[in-house]
């Protein structure tokens, strides 16, 4: 008669599918997303305005300003990365 082999389950299979418990950011990581949402706000923020109560009046240079024009869309772009770190970054264990 033929011996029958049963298959052993694998030994230290390791599930990465689902994290061990808990949330999937640590605490830091929820720190530096809050940052860059701040900083995102901060630069909308600095976006706002420009606009003219008399339709036949144009402020240029209210409109084009350096605050609209050049810190507030770098602005933006710091924010944005700040999340983007704040998403990659591995949370300590």
């Amino acid at each position: 008669m033929a011996k029958e082999s049963k298959a052993q389950p694998a030994k230290n299979v390791k599930d990465n599918a689902q994290p061990s418990g808990g949330l999937t950011f640590g605490r830091e990581n929820y720190i530096i997303l809050l940052a860059g949402v701040i900083v995102l706000a901060l630069g909308y923020i600095l976006m706002i305005g420009g606009g003219s109560d008399d339709v036949n009046k144009f402020n240029g240079e209210e409109l084009f300003s350096t605050r609209r024009i050049t810190i507030a869309p770098i602005t933006l772009i710091i924010g944005f990365v700040i999340v983007l770190v704040g998403i990659m970054r591995k949370p300590k264990n």
